[in-house]
């Protein structure tokens, strides 16, 4: 027996597809785009972002050039799992905020046919793997990896270097707070500015 004898053409496929970069690098609006694409095939859409970002407004999620979408603000991951019944289509926002069981509540999601886009840094401020973005980019059907302007030399940037003080690894903020920088500008300011990175 053939293997395409054994696929169930009715059911209905899903996958999950990732935006990941640094911040100002369009990862948002990207996935608004995806969304309201998705919008107009009138495909039931749902949208969700962590509690913790509230730095635009707080039922929407906006890009940093003010574009936005009405969502659903949850406080873990299994949420979206609860909240995302009936739908087609679920985009995720700053997926870094969230907890490791994001990245099994997209496959499941994704397994039930549901095409499900995520959004969210790749990278920490230090450089770093942050939360659980790189399990989703290796789990996902696909990748999208976003750039940024460096905000110092003008090259292509895919770091976003914190300029406040802070230890936190969560600091949810916009430009009064990073910058998005290329390698070489990242490890300058880093060596420059010790005691932030």
């Amino acid at each position: 027996m053939f293997l395409e004898n054994r696929i169930d053409k009715n059911k209905r496929q899903g996958w999950v597809e990732v935006i990941a970069g640094s911040m100002f690098s369009g990862k948002t609006e990207e996935l608004l785009r995806r969304l309201k694409r998705a919008r107009i095939a009138q495909m039931n859409v749902e949208i969700f972002k962590p509690v913790v970002d509230q730095r635009y407004s707080e039922l929407e999620v906006v890009s940093h050039d003010a574009n936005s979408i009405r969502c659903t603000p949850v406080n873990s991951s299994g949420n979206i799992l609860l909240l995302s019944g009936g739908s087609d289509v679920v985009g995720i926002d700053e997926a870094q905020f969230f907890d490791n069981g994001l990245i099994e509540v997209c496959n499941t999601l994704a397994s039930q046919g549901i095409r499900v886009i995520v959004a969210g840094l790749d990278m920490d401020f230090k450089g770093k793997p942050f939360g659980p973005m790189p399990g989703l980019m290796a789990t996902a059907e696909y990748v999208t990896k976003v750039h940024a302007i460096c905000m110092e030399c003008g090259d292509l940037a895919q770091f976003s270097y914190r300029t406040k003080i802070s230890d936190k690894l969560v600091e949810v903020g916009a430009s009064e707070s990073y910058q998005a920088v290329c390698r070489g500008c990242y490890q300058l300011l880093k060596k420059r500015d010790g005691s932030k990175a």
